[in-house]
């Protein structure tokens, strides 16, 4: 089953149980699924699904976030509600240390030799962590490491 069928399944089953908040997400992905649609004049692959669910999920962060600043706790427990129902259709994501140690043989292959060469690790690593990994936090490691060289 592809993840738009999954998404769609997904979606009749929470009417069925009145699930507001997972219908609520599930229809705004699949709104932002098809504007994507539009926008690459193209169906959208599961890989294509994936980067827009990881835009929503830093749409959520961001909200909850600035909710925070704001002290709407309220507003802040509702993002997080969203954000946890679309994780559930984000691949397992990678902890640090198997970043870390991507992001070492990243700089092993491209002969980084310190900070000046971080766009070229990053133009290797991004397509191998996309998905899996928060992007931020991917160029955190690479500072680090580039940093150290």
């Amino acid at each position: 089953m592809s993840l738009q069928e999954k998404l769609n399944t997904d979606l009749k089953t929470a009417m069925r149980a009145r699930d507001e908040v997972r219908m609520l997400v599930l229809r705004s992905l699949l709104s932002a699924m098809n504007y994507a649609e539009i926008a690459k004049q193209k169906k959208l692959d599961d890989g294509g699904i994936i980067e827009v669910i990881s835009k929503e999920i830093k749409q959520r962060r961001e909200s909850i976030e600035a909710y925070e600043k704001g002290n709407r706790p309220d507003l802040v427990n509702q993002e997080k509600a969203e954000m946890a129902v679309l994780q559930e259709y984000m691949p397992a994501q990678m902890g640090r240390d198997e970043i870390t140690a991507l992001v070492q043989k990243v700089i092993e292959e491209v002969g980084a030799k310190g900070a000046g060469d971080k766009g070229k690790v990053m133009q290797k690593l991004m397509p191998q962590v996309k998905g899996k990994a928060d992007g931020g936090e991917v160029n955190n490691i690479v500072t680090e490491l580039l940093g150290k060289l």
